[in-house]
């Protein structure tokens, strides 16, 4: 039997089911929270069936709008919702700050022009310490072969080197050019050849003779009349140097004794 709402005698109810009805107005009423007439009721059932069927349709959009997203990186498109959301161009772009969204780009731009600007002057400043070391390397050298052509004791040639610092520099082909204390090209003797390490270092020789060995004479060197009375290892490398540039006869005679 099926259960009724509204009956007028629990007689006509299954005695298990009597317990579910109350008495109101001399009738038994199905007893029901919220319940007033069978319409009512019939409402809210109606109501219930609507939600479902709305909620189903609400899957169904879901499931077919989740089909749009197959195969994509689901985390990845969050990310980029999120920076979207975050990014302060976007925010200030959004909110008509066009002038403000420039100034930023422009700072940027700035930083990183100077950055650049740095780097290139920190690879200048070291390309030219390069070049500086290997440019005193190359006028020493210059001014010690100068030196030593013109006699100088070998242990000079590091003073040398560096009186000549003050007066020669290196020209754009590698030659040492003497300047006077103007800054203008310094010439020789005859005025119109410019200055020269070996002339330089002949006319030092004048002013600081004791870089030079000292002269000797026939009987200091051995000569005694020209012929060689000592053997070669017997002179000291700084009389060998004096007898090749006073004597360069003697000199040949004086090689001709070595291994004697």
């Amino acid at each position: 039997m099926a259960l009724q709402f509204v009956v007028d005698s629990l007689d006509a109810v299954e005695e298990s089911a009597r317990g579910l009805y109350v008495e109101a107005d001399g009738k038994f009423r199905l007893n029901v929270d919220g319940y007033e007439d069978p319409a009512g009721l019939k409402s809210a059932l109606q109501k219930e069936r609507d939600a479902v069927k709305a909620a189903k349709t609400q899957l169904a959009d879901a499931e077919k709008f989740k089909g749009q997203f197959d195969g994509l990186d689901i985390e990845a498109v969050k990310g980029l919702l999120q920076k979207a959301s975050l990014d302060d161009e976007t925010r200030l772009l959004a909110e008509g700050k066009l002038d403000e969204v420039v100034s930023k780009r422009t700072e940027r731009l700035r930083a990183d022009l100077d950055k650049q600007l740095l780097a290139e002057k920190t690879r200048a400043d070291k390309a030219e310490a390069f070049a500086s070391r290997f440019s005193d390397k190359v006028l020493a050298d210059s001014i010690r072969a100068a030196a030593i052509k013109a006699g100088a004791l070998p242990e000079a040639t590091e003073d040398i080197i560096l009186r000549a610092k003050g007066i020669f520099t290196l020209d754009e082909n590698g030659e040492a050019i003497a300047k006077d204390s103007d800054g203008e090209v310094a010439y020789g003797k005859d005025g119109k050849t410019a200055l020269t390490p070996a002339e330089w270092a002949e006319s030092l020789r004048e002013k600081a003779s004791h870089l030079w060995p000292r002269a000797q004479g026939a009987g200091q060197t051995g000569d005694n009349g020209g012929k060689a009375t000592k053997k070669w290892g017997e002179y000291t490398e700084t009389e060998r140097a004096a007898i090749a540039r006073d004597n360069p006869d003697l000199f040949k005679k004086i090689q001709a004794t070595k291994g004697t």
